[in-house]
């Protein structure tokens, strides 16, 4: 039972229930369909744009590239991501790339780059404070005003290309999505940490930073009384909401990737 309360369902459907209470808490929110059959996966990411935009729901999308086919060709993931991108356009919508492996960080990155100049206002891309390349691609990439989540990232990673202490983690997180905005980019910063969130409360306010050039985003199930918190003081929250038919083996892998999302989980789990 603890798992489902960090994953929304098996169906669309589950996770669209999910949305609307949380729509009506003031939560925005991100979907994320965790399955990786790149066969199905461009029409299903189609179709999940289409209810979004049928339903009225305040909802963007998430996914990775190598449900899309990165690991098999990357013009065969482009040109499936071109028409996931070009359907959120026609409805206004938006699509996050996640981000991966170390592996696949810079054909990610490649990929978004071409993305956000044909779709400006309609693709965002993930990046982790946990590399030592993070500081360098976000100046990369402000060049083209992309909207970046930063995250502190989940993947464990060699010492050669990752910091290996939390502190040096955390300094990253901070110095990069303070250095993201102060260049005029949209930023999510994607957090559970109340020290880090506090930090960047201070840091808009001292920098005149209007509240419509980022937004907090955290995990479904996930604090959701700093989520509601955040919301009171009048800032944005995005919710990331995935579902899946192995939503248990999501759940694991929360687990496994990060030790510090144990504690999340345990305490949100006899929460309400």
């Amino acid at each position: 039972m603890g798992a489902k309360k960090v994953v929304a369902g098996e169906q669309i459907s589950d996770a669209m229930r999910s949305v609307k209470d949380l729509n009506d808490k003031g939560l925005v929110c991100t979907v994320d369909h965790l399955g990786e059959f790149v066969d199905s996966k461009e029409a299903h990411c189609l179709d999940t744009l289409k209810e979004i935009h049928i339903s009225g729901v305040d909802l963007n999308m998430s996914l990775k590239l190598t449900s899309l086919g990165l690991d098999i060709d990357e013009e065969f993931c482009l040109e499936n991501m071109r028409e996931i991108v070009g359907k959120a356009r026609m409805y206004n919508n938006f699509v996050r790339i996640d981000m991966e492996e170390y592996v696949r960080n810079q054909k990610t990155i490649d990929i978004y780059r071409k993305l956000v100049e044909e779709f400006p206002g309609h693709v965002g891309l993930v990046l982790q404070a946990s590399l030592y390349k993070t500081g360098k691609d976000v100046e990369i990439l402000d060049e083209v005003s992309a909207n970046l989540r930063l995250c502190k990232g989940a993947y464990k990673e060699s010492q050669e290309v990752s910091f290996s202490e939390k502190f040096d983690v955390d300094k990253n997180f901070l110095n990069n999505i303070k250095k993201h905005m102060i260049n005029g980019n949209y930023a999510a910063v994607a957090t559970h940490d109340e020290k880090s969130i506090e930090e960047i409360k201070g840091f808009v306010e001292r920098e005149e930073i209007v509240r419509d050039k980022f937004e907090f985003q955290m995990l479904y199930g996930i604090r959701k009384e700093l989520q509601e918190k955040l919301v009171e003081e009048g800032f944005k929250v995005r919710v990331y909401i995935p579902y899946d038919e192995d939503w248990w083996g999501y759940f694991m892998r929360r687990l496994a990737e990060r030790p510090d999302n144990v504690g999340f989980v345990v305490k949100s789990m006899f929460k309400r």
